[in-house]
Formats: structure tokens, sequence, C-alpha cells
């Protein structure tokens, strides 16, 4: 898709999408959004897209550090609740407590019975975030092995995109199978009825992230935004007020 044509179709969603903020307020409601997925796969991108045009005190985005060693000592899944959305927010977990069941058991971060008790676990513990009120969306986004090794070699020969590409990254494209044994036993295991997962192609990374952004929009019950009639009052008049010449540090102006 070319970029012109994106932004086109982009542009009414983000309108969507400030609408959906001004239900949220309102309403009280509270939207948690996770996003995982294949290295690569655009996971920054889409949420950089949904999060352009609202507000920051409403749209939260959470993407947690390594853990401490105080947290490493905590149940594991402690250090995301207090993340989780209160009453007029939207919560939007960049990689999220899904680490335990992909990053960590690939790479050799926990114990395949840490993992398993991981899995077992969260099923109810998404129940009951569900059951407290929050409407939790889970999202995988999906990108082919060519289309990853495209994107990563693009971060290679890229000045602007090399602080994306860490040693984990490519110690973990030699390690697509394993990922996709873990992907597919966590779809198994966690895709409920109260906390389901959708899965987006996002080889084509603007298409993905505007079907994501209808696909959120379309789960979301928000009602359209009514546009005020405004206008602008009179601006006070100067009434003998001038520019003082105090010695600034003014910014070059060369453009």
């Amino acid at each position: 898709m070319k970029l012109k044509e994106y932004r086109r179709e982009l542009r009414p969603l983000h309108g969507e999408l400030v609408a959906m903020q001004e239900w949220v307020k309102t309403s009280g409601a509270k939207i948690c959004i996770v996003f995982e997925g294949r290295d690569t796969a655009g996971k920054g991108g889409t949420i950089k897209a949904i999060t352009e045009r609202v507000s920051p005190r409403v749209f939260r985005v959470i993407a947690l550090p390594t853990p401490t060693d105080r947290e490493r000592s905590q149940m594991y899944l402690q250090r995301y609740v207090p993340h989780l959305p209160a009453a007029g927010e939207v919560v939007i977990f960049d990689r999220s407590w899904y680490n335990r069941a992909g990053v960590e058991p690939v790479m050799g971060f926990c114990t395949k019975e840490q993992s398993q008790q991981f899995l077992e676990a969260v099923p109810q513990v998404e129940r009951a975030i569900v059951d407290s009120g929050v409407r939790l969306l889970k999202y995988w986004l999906e990108v082919s092995p060519e289309q990853q090794t495209l994107r990563l070699e693009s971060r290679i020969n890229d000045p602007r995109k090399i602080w994306k590409l860490s040693a984990m990254d490519l110690k973990s494209y030699s390690r697509w199978y394993d990922y996709s044994r873990a992907r597919d036993e966590m779809f198994r295991t966690t895709d409920t009825a109260w906390a389901p997962w959708y899965v987006a192609n996002t080889d084509d990374k603007k298409r993905g992230r505007l079907n994501i952004i209808t696909h959120l929009l379309a789960n979301v019950p928000y009602k359209p935004l009514h546009h005020r009639d405004v206008t602008l009052p009179k601006r006070q008049k100067p009434n003998g007020y001038r520019e003082p010449d105090l010695p600034l540090r003014r910014i070059p102006t060369p453009f």
C-alpha cells in the first residue's frame, strides 16, 4: 500500500479513535489491549498509529523493562497488575505477561515448568480481569520468515533503525520454529471465549495497521462523536502592551 493511500484511509480511523476516547472518558470504560507477535511484525508501528491523535492521559502505552531482582521474586503476573486500566482508560501493552509463553522459554529465561504453570493459570487470571469490567483484546501480529529477513536486513543497513536491532533479535531470528511451537501452544491454552486471540498478517505493515484499528473499533461499543459548534471569542485589545526586548537565546531559523 502506498503512503498516500494509507494516510487517506487512516485519517477517518483516527477520528473514530478520538470518538472512542471520548466515550471511554464519559462512560468510565476500561479497555486493555495486548500486542504480541514475531520480531519485526510491526507492534510498535501499530501502537504508534493508534495513539498518534489521541490523548496520552487516556491511552497509556506500557512497555515494561527487564524485571528487577525484586520483581523476579514476585508472583509472575504481579508486576503487570498495577498497569491494568482504571475507569476511563485505554491501556496498551507493547508485549505483556505473554513473555512467559514465548520469549522467556524459547530464550531460556524461564524453565519449561514455569512456562507451563503460566499457561495453565493465565486463562483464569484473564477471566478475573474481564469479570472486573475490563474489555480485554489480544492481538498477535504475524509476519512471514521472508519478510522478517528483509526487515532485519533493513535495520542492519539503515543508521536510523540500528537501535532496533539487538543481540537478542539476532539470536531469536535463528529460532523461528521454536517460536512457532511456543506460539501454537500459547494459542491452544489461552484462546478462550472471554479473552480470544486475534491474528493479523502484517507482511504489508500499512494494511495490517488499518485492519487492526478497524477491528479494534468494531469491538468497542463507543458512541459516534457529536461535533460541537465552536466560535472563537474575540481576543482582548493590547491596552498599551508591547513585546519587551529581553536578552533571550533564540533558536536560529535557517529554514
